[in-house]
């Protein structure tokens, strides 16, 4: 029987990374780092995936230092678990969508930061969400690209980019 780390979320799907698999690198957290994604699945993941009432595509969950350092993530990546926990989430199973959950994250659920990843048409492209018990500071932001760079606007003064 497959490890899970809560009641929607398999271990495989926390350490699955293309780029890692493709490039030969160990993408296997530690128990802390595990800790910390446990408590991200169980605190927002599952009950957004219970709302949504049907399954949600995880992109990705955890990241080695190696492998974010590969793919160009930023040095402090809550992916990597070091501090908290993060998980990209795009519902491309048509229960929700990204934008729906994007809304549903953001009035009911605890989280460190929420960001709604270059959307088109007003539709988050995904969903990146984190948490980081006891100091989760309710972040929520839009990425978006400025000049082929990615800048990060708050939500908040600039809710017109989202549907």
């Amino acid at each position: 029987m497959a490890r899970r780390i809560s009641n929607y979320v398999s271990y495989k799907e926390v350490i699955y990374s293309e780029t890692a698999i493709r490039k030969g690198i160990d993408n296997t957290p530690n128990e802390e780092q595990i800790k910390r994604i446990i408590l991200l699945a169980n605190k927002l993941f599952d009950p957004l995936r219970v709302w949504c009432g049907g399954r949600v595509k995880i992109n990705s969950v955890f990241r080695s230092k190696r492998l974010n350092e590969l793919i160009g993530g930023s040095r402090s990546s809550q992916h990597m678990a070091n501090k908290g926990a993060a998980i990209d989430i795009d519902d491309n199973y048509g229960n929700k969508t990204n934008l729906e959950m994007f809304h549903y994250i953001k009035d009911n659920l605890e989280f460190d930061q929420l960001i709604a990843e270059f959307p088109v048409d007003g539709q988050p492209s995904w969903i990146h969400a984190s948490y980081n018990e006891g100091n989760n500071r309710g972040n929520v932001l839009i990425a978006t690209k400025l000049n082929g760079r990615t800048k990060y606007v708050l939500y908040e003064g600039n809710e017109s980019l989202l549907g």
